[in-house]
């Protein structure tokens, strides 16, 4: 009766512990650490940590003073983005630099909830783990919290796009005239957007992009990075490493993830309206996707 009580309390707690893994709630971004310093040298010991712990710098982008965010890859990343439809969203993972007042933050998104927030196959446990092995992890922040199951059916709010409803730029006779399409309008950088860094997905005809954007003047404010970040990223721990945008070819096709997208899955508890919100930057999605279309090549209403 005892072995058969014993089997029943592990068998009860197994699953509880199971459910309790999956509803765990996950944040989008990680604090590593904050304290004094310089945003150079911290970019710079960053930098090298990462490198020690098997990651491979993608590329670097300061959108305005004292913020940079690092672009880094590794091979898990790059196999389990192959493993599903537009897993080359979750190719890379950023790394925020931020000086606040006296102290300067370092940052980066979190890998999980990233994965699971893109649909892979996968959860880039290994990679997170890696992350905090390299800079340290504080806690976790961004947002109350989403769980796993919720992230993979995540939308703002009704009438909102999903993950699997991206912007649609452009198609190519091939993956290669599609990269190289995409290639030549970052170069040429005309509409305010140009390359920060290229991640190609492991065995699989899938290229990541990281995208800087820059609008002029009153009507390129609303697809400018420090524009919108100046409006939504305002709390005292930043979530700089929201930047850069994205690009992706699958194939021989050209997406972005739909701003309302992938704006809210870095801040999913902003507010709709009022001070700080979603109403600030309602020109913002359309502003970018039209930036993004014409870069790819693509027509000005491409969707």
């Amino acid at each position: 009766m005892r072995a058969i009580l014993r089997g029943m309390f592990c068998l009860f707690f197994g699953i509880s512990s199971v459910a309790l893994a999956q509803d765990a709630v996950l944040k989008p971004f990680v604090l590593a650490s904050k304290g004094p310093g310089e945003v150079a040298a911290k970019v710079d010991a960053a930098k090298a940590a990462l490198t020690q712990n098997g990651f491979t710098i993608a590329g670097t982008y300061t959108p305005y003073p004292n913020a940079t965010i690092i672009a880094v890859t590794n091979d898990e990343m790059k196999t389990t983005a192959a493993k599903s439809e537009h897993g080359g969203f979750g190719a890379a993972q950023r790394v925020s630099v931020t000086k606040v007042g006296n102290d300067v933050q370092v940052a980066y998104t979190n890998p999980v909830y990233m994965a699971n927030a893109y649909r892979m196959a996968g959860d880039l446990k290994e990679t997170a783990v890696k992350l905090q092995a390299a800079l340290g992890k504080v806690e976790e922040y961004g947002a109350k919290g989403l769980t796993a199951s919720q992230l993979r059916k995540y939308h703002y709010t009704f009438g909102m796009e999903y993950f699997d409803e991206p912007n649609e730029f452009a198609k190519y006779a091939s993956y290669e005239e599609a990269v190289k399409a995409v290639e030549a309008g970052l170069a040429a950088g005309k509409q305010g957007v140009t390359k920060v860094y290229r991640v190609d997905v492991a065995g699989k005809k899938e290229t990541l992009f990281g995208v800087a954007m820059k609008g002029e003047g009153e009507a390129g404010k609303f697809m400018d990075d420090k524009y919108i970040m100046s409006e939504i990223d305002f709390r005292d721990v930043k979530s700089t490493a929201h930047l850069p945008y994205d690009i992706l070819v699958s194939d021989n096709k050209v997406y972005a993830l739909y701003a309302r997208f992938r704006i809210a899955i870095s801040f999913p508890d902003l507010s709709m309206m009022g001070a700080n919100s979603f109403m600030n930057i309602m020109k913002a999605p359309e502003a970018i996707r039209e930036a993004l279309a014409l870069t790819s090549g693509g027509k000005k209403d491409a969707r």
